[in-house]
């Protein structure tokens, strides 16, 4: 299993609706960055996300487990960017903000620092038990 960080701006999508499509999931897309999408095609069934409200709030919120691989994204009209079906699986007791994120020096490395508009990343098994632990999972 891999672990990975998803940003959604919460006026758009937030883990509200997220937990409210239950156990069906729904689509990740709209994303067209090249890198993000190959992130995107990266992910495998089971693998965990954390769901990070970007531009509002810039906080991780949740977490949403990967429940379909990736696939063509039907909100492309170009056919080259794909999609994966997330569902909830949880919310953070305490939202971990950007700010917080960046004061940790263990966290230095992650892409949510050093490419901020990267819209979808991995996270490495250390930094995300270091995350669940700010926000008392």
């Amino acid at each position: 299993m891999k672990y990975w960080l998803m940003k959604s701006e919460p006026d758009v999508w937030s883990i509200d609706q997220q937990e409210k499509a239950g156990t069906k999931g729904a689509p990740w897309d709209g994303v067209r960055n090249y890198q993000a999408a190959k992130n995107l095609k990266n992910m495998k069934k089971g693998d965990k996300c954390f769901f990070y409200h970007s531009n509002i709030g810039k906080e991780i919120v949740g977490i949403v487990e990967v429940i379909k691989e990736h696939y063509l994204d039907k909100t492309d009209q170009s056919g080259r960017f794909v999609a994966v079906t997330v569902k909830f699986l949880k919310k953070l007791k305490r939202p971990v903000q950007l700010e917080e994120i960046k004061k940790n020096k263990q966290l230095s490395h992650l892409s949510l620092i050093r490419q901020s508009r990267l819209s979808v990343m991995p996270i490495d098994s250390k930094s995300w038990k270091i995350l669940n632990n700010m926000g008392k999972i």
